[in-house]
């Protein structure tokens, strides 16, 4: 069997748009050279890869699972040939490495400062973003590996190492009229004014969630924000009767210093808190040392 790889990579371009004309955009390259190359594919492999119909092309049955098993070649044979280029060009001690900026200080600088001291050859590239961001930006290779709250739900390609528990609590100034309700209940907070992430954060979906499961509308959002943390917004919750979010650990630091968490169960969310990397990716030993270090300093 021979197979060349832009064959693959027009077959990978056309499931993944859904047509070819798309798929030839994408990749710069003319529709009969996708089209040929698809008939070549379907020759070799001994069945056909698309239902076509007017709306676009989708994968058959038989195509779907060796579509996913492409996949996952395909990207470890762009990692093999990032860390030969690596090596050639002298870059085998670059991690790249994401952190939710929640976790800089009490996860990864402690172990980036041990990894300077073992490895001081060592060069790390840093990437601060939400969480969901982080993970987006790892699926797609732009960084090793990264720390964050990890998701409920795990992809597949992925392996979470957990270090620690971080709940979320919902948190007002200490001069809050909700504060002086003896038995808080999550309809005495409906007709508030909420500070919150952007509704693609899974903890904004959370919010949501317990709030249609209670049968009361969403939270009345007056203050969202898209990137980073709330944290240097937390004046903002200080000075007004924004309700807000943040975790226990920094309501207990001095940045949560005027804030308090509202006494209601339903206002907690349990955050566990670890390390992402693609397990269809060659983890370097650089890699692998840094993350025996944060799980060694959590464990």
């Amino acid at each position: 069997m021979s197979i060349r790889l832009d064959d693959v990579d027009y077959f990978l371009a056309v499931a993944k748009h859904g047509k070819v004309r798309r798929a030839a955009e994408a990749l710069g390259v003319s529709q009969p050279a996708i089209t040929q190359a698809l008939h070549r594919l379907e020759s070799e492999w001994g069945f056909p890869l698309f239902f076509r119909s007017s709306t676009g092309m989708q994968l058959t049955p038989a195509a779907q699972p060796f579509y996913e098993r492409i996949c996952k070649l395909r990207s470890g044979l762009d990692d093999a040939v990032k860390e030969a280029s690596d090596l050639h060009l002298g870059e085998r001690g670059l991690l790249r490495v994401g952190v939710s900026t929640l976790y800089i200080q009490r996860v990864f600088v402690p172990a980036a400062l041990e990894l300077q001291r073992q490895r001081p050859a060592a060069r790390l590239r840093l990437m601060f973003n939400l969480n969901d961001r982080l993970q987006e930006a790892l699926h797609a290779g732009d960084i090793d590996l990264c720390i964050s709250a990890l998701p409920r739900v795990v992809h597949e390609d992925l392996t979470p190492v957990s270090l620690l528990d971080d709940p979320i609590v919902l948190v007002v100034n200490n001069r809050h009229p909700l504060l002086k309700i003896a038995e808080l209940r999550l309809e005495d907070l409906s007709d508030e004014s909420w500070l919150l992430p952007a509704s693609t954060v899974n903890i904004r979906r959370e919010i949501e969630g317990r709030f249609a499961e209670a049968g009361l509308p969403p939270p009345r959002v007056v203050v969202e924000f898209n990137n980073g943390t709330s944290g240097q917004l937390n004046p903002l919750i200080e000075n007004t009767n924004l309700i807000g979010l943040m975790s226990e650990s920094t309501l207990n630091s001095t940045a949560g210093a005027g804030l308090k968490a509202l006494p209601l169960e339903q206002g907690r969310f349990i955050r566990k808190v670890g390390i992402l990397y693609r397990n269809t990716a060659i983890l370097s030993p650089l890699a692998q040392r840094f993350i025996d270090l944060v799980h060694g300093q959590h464990s």
